[in-house]
């Protein structure tokens, strides 16, 4: 037996249990590229707002920072590369770093890889299987990716240039999930290491750009815009990423034979000899359980609220440059920089709302780990349990709005002297959150009824993230979009305040949350 074998069967099992899931990204992903290509040719669509373009970005600051060093402008896909390849690259990393993690490390944690194990089965096997199939599904994006661009009419040889940087980016990053998945034994913990390890490239990178300075190549991220395919292209950064991803594999199947199944090679370290009362309490456990991922995106909306009021007296610019720029954000008459404000806040809520969804699913992580059933073991009612999570949700997800229009309000303030901004896009802010609130809900209620289509709450949010970052420029009937609780709400600040919807989002945000328990309460645990 070789330290492989089992993992052809694996591979099978991963796409079998996998089966819903990875589409979901895929086509998601392909999506949103697609879509991002046709509204920006649609925008920029004459050369004098292609120069516009040019001249207004090039040189924006922030602009480099979220998209990276300004390449080609001078046409029309080399300003679908600049608004589309840094999403496509970040959600790439993301989609193989929660596969990677959640069939190697994930499966150690719930015991399910020791029982495999026992079978005919090598050390390698199951990391072998998992980066097979990343490095699968990074392939299809990447030819998925170069189909789209061709299809909205960009020459195929730059599309295909595209989507192997894309591709690439993804066999590094299934490479650092892999390896952060032998560091520690959480899967938590590893998904926390892989997305600082992000987090950093695309810091590194933004600050690099900015600068002008080679900090930029020290991020996979970097290398991967070093490709350049609507202007100088150049093939050999896509070479170094494979060969970096390979190095970091080499690593990996040292660590993977260095340590014990199911422990990682940084030990938890011992709890105290006394926990504090709070932990006697639903709440104070769900707090204590999720703390990070609560700080950690109260930190990043903050930080997309800063980003994106730092680049609102550029707007007026764009816009007056490019009249057409308004229709992609839903202008109406004079009021540009209230329709920027109107968009932007709504899709940073919407990408906040994953923070949402995942904690009100973390009630079933719990479940299926078995834990859940040791707390119900003791005098703590079902209900307690679920409402000390949800309460953790609802306050987690106060904070991060209230933190998005502060800083959101704050630097368009210093940037533009303006400081009466602040309170209405705190409010704005605010105002969004019974939407965040309604699309938990349905991951409440399917844990209380269909706890294995929970997945389905995932498949609300990305809906939802379609029809506010494209829905304007798609233009859905009024009865798609109305499946998103988005739509019904207001566009602070442009719009004026209207109480009826917002408590009409929240009621409906309220009832599904409170079926998801009633059906907690009913059915069997585990």
């Amino acid at each position: 037996m070789s330290a492989f074998t089992g993992a052809r069967h694996l591979i099978r099992l991963i796409l079998r249990r996998d089966r819903f899931r990875l589409p979901l990204w895929i086509i998601s992903l392909t999506a949103v590229t697609g879509s991002s290509a046709g509204a920006v040719i649609s925008v920029y669509g004459t050369p004098q707002e292609i120069a516009a373009y040019s001249a207004t970005v090039g040189d924006s600051a922030t602009s480099r920072m979220m998209n990276g060093r300004p390449d080609a402008l001078e046409t029309i896909g080399g300003i679908v590369a600049y608004e589309t390849t840094m999403t496509a690259l970040v959600v790439m990393a993301l989609m193989v770093t929660f596969l990677v993690v959640r069939h190697t490390r994930g499966e150690e944690e719930s015991g399910r890889a020791e029982l495999l194990r026992a079978t005919v089965t090598g050390r390698h096997a199951a990391t072998a299987a998992a980066v097979v199939v990343a490095t699968a599904a990074s392939v299809l994006v990447g030819a998925l990716d170069a189909l789209v661009l061709v299809a909205n009419e960009l020459p195929p040889a730059p599309s295909l240039l595209h989507g192997a940087e894309v591709t690439g980016v993804g066999l590094v990053f299934t490479a650092v999930a892999a390896a952060a998945a032998q560091v520690t034994a959480s899967a938590r913990a590893a998904l926390g290491i892989a997305g600082t390890i992000l987090g950093v490239a695309f810091v590194l990178r933004g600050i690099g750009d900015v600068a002008g300075n080679a900090l930029t190549y020290l991020s996979p991220l970097g290398w991967a815009q070093a490709v350049r395919p609507f202007g100088a292209a150049q093939w050999w950064p896509i070479l170094l990423l494979v060969v970096a991803a390979g190095a970091i594999l080499a690593g990996t199947a040292y660590l993977t034979a260095h340590r014990d199944a199911g422990a990682g090679l940084i030990q938890p370290r011992p709890g105290r000899p006394r926990a504090s009362a709070s932990l006697g309490t639903a709440t104070g456990l769900a707090w204590r359980l999720q703390r990070g991922p609560v700080i950690g995106w109260g930190v990043g909306l903050a930080i997309s609220g800063a980003l994106f009021g730092s680049v609102g007296p550029e707007v007026l610019e764009m816009v007056e440059a490019n009249p057409d720029l308004a229709r992609a954000i839903g202008a109406s008459g004079g009021a540009i920089l209230d329709s920027y404000f109107a968009t932007t806040l709504a899709i940073s809520a919407v990408i906040g709302t994953g923070f949402g969804v995942s904690s009100a699913l973390r009630l079933r992580g719990e479940e299926t780990a078995g834990r859940a059933e040791a707390l119900l073991a003791t005098g703590m009612s079902r209900t307690r349990l679920a409402v000390g999570f949800l309460v953790v949700t609802l306050a987690g997800t106060v904070v991060h709005l209230a933190g998005l229009g502060l800083a959101a309000g704050a630097t368009y303030g210093v940037v533009s002297g303006d400081g009466s901004a602040v309170g209405p896009l705190l409010g704005a802010a605010l105002a969004l959150a019974p939407a965040c609130l309604a699309v938990s809900g349905v991951a409440v209620l399917l844990t209380g009824w269909w706890p294995r289509a929970t997945m389905v709450a995932w498949a609300a949010l990305a809906f939802a993230f379609l029809q506010v970052y494209l829905g304007e420029l798609l233009r859905f009937p009024d009865w798609v979009s109305a499946a998103s609780p988005w739509w019904h709400l207001p566009r602070q600040p442009l719009e004026t305040f209207a109480l009826a919807p917002v408590l009409g989002v929240l009621v409906v945000a309220l009832v599904l949350a409170a079926a998801g328990v009633a059906g907690l309460r009913r059915r069997d645990i585990g």
